[in-house]
């Protein structure tokens, strides 16, 4: 399995340690890391963003720590076509909230690394 350097929140870091092979430099509210499973490490990001409260797209592409847009739009669009993520209009924004399904999916890698 290849291995990519990435950015991931601190929080998402620490609860998902699977995830991680070396962690590097904090840079603000993330730390740069060589991880293992990038695609679901991904998901994963933008799942435990949403797990509290629902959140604009500027809100969740910013926290998610995903940097590339494209690859944050694909990851998103994966979640919503897999009813992971529900999105609803709020005047000109999209709000998007986590679902039962999308819940389970992260309580699911949770329950593992407690």
């Amino acid at each position: 399995m290849k291995t990519r350097l990435t950015y991931v929140p601190i929080e998402v870091a620490d609860r998902f340690e699977d995830f991680i092979i070396t962690r590097g430099e904090q840079v603000l509210d993330a730390v740069k890391a060589r991880t293992r499973d990038f695609s679901t490490l991904s998901l994963l990001k933008l799942l435990y963003q949403l797990r509290c409260n629902p959140m604009t797209f500027s809100e969740l592409y910013m926290r998610s720590e995903i940097r590339m847009k494209r690859s944050f739009l694909n990851y998103l669009h994966l979640c919503v076509n897999y009813n992971f993520v529900t999105k609803t209009p709020s005047g000109s924004n999209m709000i998007y909230s986590i679902t039962g399904k999308g819940r389970t999916m992260l309580d699911l890698f949770l329950q593992k690394s407690n």
